[in-house]
């Protein structure tokens, strides 16, 4: 089996090395990666400028370091190496869940995964005030990549690990409503910027990702790509007396 390893966290992140460690018990892996910190790309792909691949050692691993973004390192890793049979982005510092999914670097480089045919799993841990500590974290990574890899489907799948888990819970997206501030602020040199806060305004579903992780389970959360609403599509297509278009 052979595993692309990418992050958005950066080629020299502490969480990407365990994750191409843990990984490396399954298959063959290839670390392909941003060169600085992409946290929060979300899905976004370079298109007005041309991109760098450069060999990076890493450990024991074929690593390579890309001018780009998540989803710019997952493409050009997956050309470069003829495919892969599964794409891991992780760990990320910091968790992955519930609206964060939109606007997530780490689950981006999943998502461009699948978008060219192969699998993508992210990972991410919890962040307080110091770094996470993964070598307590290994045993649990473990545990989700023996559960996960043997399985076909789901093709998408995010992942949050908080240290010492009671298991492994699987969830559904939190959703939740956010209070958005935009706060201004003044440099030192007095001119003006602002910082964009988000507060949640309700508390987390049971069974949700969220849930889990504030009561100490690992949240493995099944997405898909498509964003249809199908029950306002089928709503409208009655209302209206419009046959649904075919192809699925």
């Amino acid at each position: 089996m052979r595993i692309l390893v990418s992050n958005d966290d950066g080629i020299y992140s502490p969480g990407i090395l365990a994750l191409a460690e843990a990984a490396a018990q399954f298959g063959d892996v290839r670390i392909v990666a941003p060169d600085v910190e992409q946290s929060s790309m979300g899905a976004a792909i370079t298109a007005s400028r041309p991109l760098r691949f450069r060999k990076t050692p890493i450990s024991k691993f074929d690593a390579y370091r890309v001018n780009g973004t998540p989803s710019d390192c997952v493409a050009l890793g997956l050309h470069l190496w003829g495919g892969a049979d599964l794409v891991l982005s992780g760990i990320n510092l910091g968790s992955n869940l519930g609206n964060s999914t939109w606007h997530s670097g780490t689950l981006a480089a999943a998502k461009q995964a699948v978008l060219l045919g192969t699998r993508g799993i992210a990972l991410s841990t919890p962040v307080e005030d110091d770094e996470p500590e993964f070598t307590e974290l290994a045993p649990s990574v473990t545990k989700v990549l023996q559960l996960l890899i043997p399985r076909q489907q789901p093709r998408l799948l995010n992942v949050n690990l908080p240290l010492n888990a009671k298991g492994m819970k699987w969830t559904r997206q939190s959703v939740r409503h956010y209070d958005g501030k935009i706060i201004p602020d003044k440099d030192p040199r007095g001119r003006e910027h602002f910082w964009f806060t988000v507060t949640p305004l309700e508390k987390a579903e049971q069974g949700t990702d969220r849930w889990a992780i504030e009561n100490g389970w690992i949240s493995i959360t099944p997405l898909r790509l498509d964003l249809t609403d199908e029950a306002a599509l089928s709503a409208t297509l009655e209302s209206t007396g419009e046959t649904p278009a075919s192809g699925r």
